[in-house]
């Protein structure tokens, strides 16, 4: 398993490209902008079939459209933050830029528990609502894509539309819960561990 970190936009966000070596097989993860980096990237590997999306802020969907019309990639979204893609307002673009997302479409909405396979690798998703109502985090091997929901020594705003304070610190409780280490490649900054998170991020020590 090979995970490429591709970081822009205006805030800036985390892009990751997950590779299964074994087969080739590629997905991408929160494409929140459009980047010729990442369009390099994605066409060496030439198998990009997946696009996971943690939640829907413009930030980790603004360059959707253009991946779909470069790869063909099935987009993956939970079922809980549908409502973000087409609205402007929900999914924050238009009070951070005065624009609108490109638009695209979701393929397959996700629920707690799902599976999506990327050639041998097993993403699980994880319903971690609390940043916004549908968050995400997505799990393979010993790694946790956890979006906005958990990022080094700290967590996502819940004052956002579909926040909630209540959910998010649940979200942490259940994710400080899994058993053992993962390292943990957020939305935001630099990837972290768990481990150090449940050691380090007050967000963490007190759930």
């Amino acid at each position: 398993m090979k995970i490429t970190r591709i970081p822009g936009g205006p805030l800036p966000t985390n892009c990751y490209l997950l590779e299964d070596e074994a087969t080739g097989a590629a997905a991408v993860i929160d494409p929140g902008f459009e980047s010729e980096e990442l369009s390099s990237l994605v066409q060496k590997n030439g198998h990009v079939d997946v696009i996971l999306l943690t939640h829907g802020h413009f930030d980790h969907i603004s360059g959707v459209s253009r991946l779909c019309r470069e790869t063909g990639a099935k987009v993956y979204l939970s079922v809980n933050d549908l409502l973000l893609v087409g609205d402007g307002r929900l999914n924050l673009a238009e009070p951070f830029t005065g624009s609108a997302v490109p638009p695209f479409r979701v393929d397959v909405p996700l629920n707690n528990g799902d599976t999506v396979e990327v050639g041998s690798l097993t993403v699980r998703v994880m319903s971690t609502p609390g940043h916004t109502a549908g968050g995400c985090c997505f799990l393979v091997e010993d790694a946790i894509f956890s979006g906005d929901t958990l990022m080094k020594l700290s967590c996502g705003r819940t004052d956002c539309p579909t926040g909630s304070n209540a959910q998010l610190f649940d979200s942490l409780r259940r994710l400080a819960a899994l058993k053992g280490d993962y390292r943990v490649f957020p939305g935001h900054g630099s990837p972290t561990t768990l481990d150090f998170e449940r050691q380090n991020n007050v967000f963490l020590e007190s759930r």
